[in-house]
């Protein structure tokens, strides 16, 4: 009697539910693959590599709570299985990644371009390459480390001229469509940038994640306010009134709540 193959244990790491959803939809339509679960920040992702020992996970660059290079450091002398970037990154990240021959997919990918990567990959995970695999991802953090250093400013484009605004002077962020509008003082400057790219810019230190739409800066916080159903006023000392919507009452303990 013939004996069926092993199916590839997968993994999807994700913030964002529509990216899960299209992963999942692609994932599901593979014969080769069996589907583990999905994540939606990095702390949930590390638990699940280390839990389920998939063979292959497709890994967001940008996620709440720990980035998808903060996985790969928080699982550092472990076995780690084949992994397959997700990434609205910039060349310098894309050209590091096809350097140590990692795979990645460029959001938004067509369904050929994962079919590429997932082959791809697939084939690593024959082959049982653990230790080669090890030594890639150690050697792209060591790269993209210079990368990952927070900068000091941005710069933004207004009526023709580069201003920069410092990170410290940023009250809070807002998604506006495919821009984020910064709040600085009475000011409000928009950068062509998503919402997942400009959070991992910020310092995590200074920056709290409040919804899907809002950053604030925590020094800027003036008066927290419970609402119904879970939910937070976020007053803010420029006058400003925000939402902690209920997702993300875990961040509450960075103000001393929990």
């Amino acid at each position: 009697m013939k004996i069926a193959p092993l199916k590839i244990k997968t993994l999807i790491a994700d913030d964002e539910p529509l990216a899960r959803e299209r992963l999942r939809k692609l994932l599901e339509a593979e014969p080769e693959i069996a589907l583990l679960g999905e994540c939606a920040d990095g702390r949930a992702a590390v638990r699940a590599i280390q839990e389920q020992s998939p063979d292959l996970v497709f890994l967001d660059v940008q996620m709440p709570e720990l980035d998808g290079f903060g996985v790969l450091e928080a699982l550092a002398g472990a076995p780690m299985p084949v992994v397959v970037f997700v990434t609205a990154h910039d060349k310098f990240a894309l050209q590091a990644f096809e350097v140590h021959a990692v795979d990645y997919l460029l959001k938004p990918f067509d369904r050929e371009r994962f079919q590429t990567a997932l082959r791809r990959a697939l084939e690593r995970v024959r082959q049982n390459q653990g230790g080669e695999i090890n030594q890639r991802l150690t050697a792209l953090l060591a790269d993209l480390k210079p990368e990952m250093k927070q900068p000091g400013r941005l710069a933004v484009k207004v009526d023709g001229r580069v201003l920069f605004v410092k990170l410290e002077d940023i009250d809070w962020v807002e998604a506006a469509d495919n821009y984020v509008s910064l709040h600085v003082g009475a000011e409000a400057h928009l950068l062509r940038e998503t919402m997942a790219v400009m959070e991992g810019k910020l310092p995590d230190e200074k920056f709290l994640r409040i919804s899907r739409s809002t950053i604030v800066n925590i020094d800027r916080v003036k008066e927290l306010q419970p609402m119904f159903h879970g939910e937070y006023a976020v007053l803010m000392r420029s006058g400003a009134r925000l939402t902690l919507s209920r997702g993300y009452r875990d961040k509450l303990q960075r103000f001393g709540l929990g």
